[in-house]
C-alpha cells in the first residue's frame, strides 16, 4: 500500500497527525473522531513509507484489551499488503504495565530484582498490608488495610518512595500509612515480589540507575506512541519522557475533556509537561466527529466549554443535524424508569429494525441503577449491566440482607454461613443483638428501616468500608440505597419477600449478565446500564443519562472545589458524546435516595445546554436557575 494510499484513507487533519512521523507531536483528538485510526495507520506509514522496522515501534495503550485490537489491526492490514511478521518483527503495543514487566524480567538483575518476580494482584497486596500491620502491632480495627493500601498506591503514581513519605507525613493516618509502607515493601523485596505500581517505578529506577539499559531501551523503541495520554499518571508519564529522551520521536494521542480518572491517579497536566520537555512538538487537533448529530456534539461543546483548565475542541460533523436534546422532567425515580421504557417501546414500535442493543442508560453511581433494574425487571425489559452487578447480588448487600433474613428466621443456615464468614467479633455482637431482638419482638414492632440501621451500627459492618476509596464508597452507597427499599415497608418479613420476588425476576434474565457476555458488542438483545466511568469509549444510538440533579450530577461533593467541578463536567461530556441519535436526558423532582426523599433542583449541566438544542418538559420554576 503506498503512502498516499494510507494518507487518502483519512480525512485532512488525519493525514496532517499521521504524516508528522519524526519529532514530538501531540494529537488532540475529540470524542468519535478517529483516534485509533490515526493511531493504527501512524504505525502503517511508519512502516510503509518510512520504512522503520516494525520492531522499533512501541504504542502504549491504558488497556490489554485496546492493545489486544490495535495491533490485529495493524498485522490485518500489513496482511493486505502481503506483508506477513515474525514475532520478533512485530511492533510492541501494551499498556506501560505489560512493557515494564517485559524490561525488568530482562534487565531487571542489575538492580536486584530476579527474573523469576512474582506480581502481586490487588488481594496479593491487600494481604501482606494485613501482614505489615500485624507485623507492627497496630490494631486492624484501628488501622484500615485498604485505607492504607490505597495510600500507598498514590503515593507510588506520584513516584514518592516509603522514605520521603515518612518525612512529609503528618498526622495519625499519614503517619501509620508511612510505618507500614516501609515495611509492606520490605516483605515485597523478601518475597521477590512486585506491585503493579512498582512495575513503573522499578523501570524508572532501573534506567535512572543503568544508563546502559536506558540506551539501549531507547535504541530499540525509535518510534513512541502514547495512547490516552489524558490518563497517564506522574510515573508512566516520565517513562515516556525516559524513551523517547534521545531520539524525540514520541506522538501522544488523547483528549483532555474525557479525563474522568484523577482518582486513579491520572493527570491532565502531563500535557503541559509534556509542552515543557519537548517544546517543538507540534500539535494536531482532530475535531472531525463520525459518531453523533451537531445538535448533540453542540450539547457537549456548550457543556466542556464552561471549563478552563485544559484544551477544549470544538467537534463539527457531516452527520445530520439530528433532534433536539430531550429533558424530561419525572415525578420520582419510579417514573423516570417508566419514563425510559416507554420511549424505548415508543421507537420500537416506529421502527421494526429497532434493536434494545443501541440504547444505554447511564448514571454517575452503582446505586442508582436499584430502582431502574426494578422498573425494568417489572415490566420484563432485558437489561445488561457493564462493569457491574446486579443490585441485590453485590456482595454488600447480600451481606446485609443475610444479617435480616437470619433476624427473620434462625434456622437459615444459609444466612449464618455468610454472617459468619464476615469476623468473629462481628458474629458476636450480632447474637447479642439477635437475643435483644427476639425478647422485645422487634420483628413485628420496628421498623424494617430502623432495624437494618440497628444491624449495621451493632455488627460496625460500615466500618469494613472506607469513604475515601472508591470502590469502597460504591459499596457504602449500595448499602444507603438498601435503605431506600427498606424504607418502604414497615414489617421485616414483607421487605424480605419483596426482596426475593425481584431476586426471582432476576432468573429468566440471569444469562444476560453471565461474565461470558460482559462484553459489548455481543448479540444479546438488551438495554444497556452502566456508570458515565465505564461508558468511555463506547457508542450507542440511543443514551439516556438519568438522574441529572444537583448534587447527585454534578456530585455535592465538587461544589466547592473547582477541580473536582470540571472533572464532573469532563464526565457528562463523556455521557453525551456517547449518544449517537438520541439523546434524553432526565432528573426526578423527589428522589428516595439512600433511604431519603429529596426535592431536588435540575443539573446545572442542563442549563449549560443551548436554547437551540434543549426540548424542554420542564416546569417553569426551573426556567431561570443561575449556579
Amino acid at each position: 500500500m503506498p503512502s498516499s494510499n494510507i494518507l487518502n484513507k483519512l480525512n485532512a487533519e488525519q493525514r496532517a497527525a499521521v504524516a508528522s512521523a519524526d519529532g514530538p507531536s501531540i494529537v488532540l483528538a475529540g470524542a468519535g473522531s478517529g483516534k485509533t485510526r490515526v493511531l493504527v495507520y501512524k504505525v502503517l506509514y511508519l512502516i510503509l513509507e518510512k520504512k522503520v522496522d516494525p520492531s522499533n515501534i512501541l504504542m502504549s495503550t491504558f488497556t490489554n484489551k485496546a492493545a489486544g485490537e490495535m495491533l490485529e489491526r495493524i498485522i490485518k492490514l500489513l496482511k493486505n499488503e502481503n506483508i506477513l511478521l515474525s514475532k520478533n518483527q512485530m511492533p510492541t503495543v501494551g499498556t506501560f504495565h505489560s512493557l515494564c514487566a517485559r524490561i525488568l524480567r530482562r534487565d531487571g538483575k542489575n538492580i536486584g530484582i530476579p527474573n523469576s518476580f512474582l506480581i502481586y494482584d490487588q488481594q496479593d497486596q491487600l494481604d501482606l498490608v494485613k501482614q505489615s500491620i500485624n507485623f507492627l502491632d497496630m490494631s486492624a480495627k484501628e488501622v484500615k488495610a485498604r485505607s492504607i493500601l490505597n495510600a500507598i498506591s498514590g503515593a507510588k503514581n506520584e513516584m514518592i518512595t516509603p522514605q520521603l513519605y515518612a518525612s512529609v507525613a503528618h498526622g495519625y493516618f499519614q503517619e501509620n500509612a508511612a510505618r507500614i509502607y516501609l515495611v509492606y515493601q520490605e516483605k515485597l523485596k523478601e518475597n521477590d515480589a512486585l506491585d503493579f505500581d512498582d512495575l513503573l517505578l522499578e523501570t524508572i529506577r532501573l534506567f535512572k540507575t543503568d544508563p546502559f539499559v536506558l540506551e539501549k531501551y531507547q535504541d530499540k523503541f525509535l518510534y513512541i506512541l502514547v495512547d490516552e495520554y489524558q490518563d497517564t499518571n506522574v510515573a508512566q508519564y516520565q517513562l515516556t519522557k525516559f524513551l523517547s529522551a534521545k531520539n524525540r520521536n514520541v506522538c501522544v494521542v488523547g483528549d483532555f475533556s474525557q479525563s474522568i480518572y484523577s482518582f486513579r491517579g491520572a493527570d491532565f497536566r502531563n500535557l503541559d509537561k509534556f509542552k515543557k520537555d519537548f517544546p517543538e512538538a507540534k500539535t494536531f487537533s482532530l475535531s472531525q466527529n463520525y459518531r453523533s448529530t451537531q445538535k448533540i456534539l453542540d450539547a457537549a461543546y456548550s457543556v466542556i466549554s464552561k471549563n478552563e483548565s485544559h484544551p477544549i475542541l470544538s467537534l463539527w460533523t457531516e452527520n445530520p443535524e439530528g433532534e433536539e436534546i430531550s429533558i424530561f422532567e419525572v415525578q420520582n425515580e419510579h417514573d423516570e424508569g417508566e419514563l425510559i421504557i416507554s420511549k424505548i417501546l415508543e421507537q420500537k414500535s416506529r421502527n421494526p429494525h429497532f434493536s434494545l442493543r443501541d440504547v444505554a442508560v447511564l448514571y454517575r453511581m452503582n446505586a442508582q441503577s436499584r430502582a431502574l433494574e426494578e422498573v425494568f425487571l417489572h415490566n420484563s425489559l432485558p437489561y445488561i449491566l457493564i462493569g457491574g452487578t446486579r443490585f441485590y447480588e453485590r456482595k454488600e448487600v447480600k451481606d446485609a440482607l443475610s444479617y435480616l433474613s437470619f433476624l427473620a428466621n434462625q434456622k437459615d443456615s444459609v444466612a449464618l454461613k455468610r454472617i459468619e464468614k464476615l469476623g468473629k467479633r462481628r458474629m458476636m455482637e450480632f447474637i447479642k443483638y439477635v437475643e435483644e431482638f427476639n425478647k422485645n419482638g422487634y420483628i413485628t414492632n420496628k421498623a424494617t428501616i430502623e432495624i437494618l440501621d440497628e444491624v449495621m451500627k451493632k455488627t460496625s459492618y460500615l466500618s469494613l468500608y472506607d469513604e475515601s476509596i472508591a470502590e469502597d464508597k460504591a459499596r457504602l452507597e449500595n448499602l444507603k440505597e438498601l435503605r431506600s427499599v427498606a424504607i418502604e415497608f414497615t414489617n421485616l418479613i414483607q421487605f424480605l419477600e419483596n426482596v426475593a420476588l425481584v431476586e426471582q425476576e432476576y432468573l429468566p434474565d440471569r444469562k444476560l449478565n453471565s461474565s461470558k457476555n460482559k462484553v459489548i458488542g455481543e448479540e444479546i438483545e438488551a438495554v444497556t446500564f452502566m456508570t458515565l466511568h465505564a461508558a468511555k469509549g463506547l457508542e450507542f444510538k440511543m443514551v439516556f443519562m438519568v438522574g441529572m440533579e444537583e448534587g447527585l450530577f454534578p456530585h455535592s461533593q465538587s461544589f466547592f472545589d473547582k477541580s473536582e467541578l470540571e472533572e464532573e463536567r469532563r464526565l457528562c461530556y463523556v455521557g453525551i458524546t456517547r449518544a449517537k441519535e438520541k439523546l434524553f436526558l432526565t432528573y426526578a423532582k423527589n428522589r428516595l435516595f439512600f433511604g431519603q426523599r429529596n426535592s431536588n433542583m435540575p443539573s446545572r449541566f442542563i442549563f449549560e445546554l443551548p436554547e437551540e438544542v434543549r426540548e424542554y418538559n420542564l416546569v417553569d420554576q426551573f426556567d431561570n436557575i443561575n449556579f
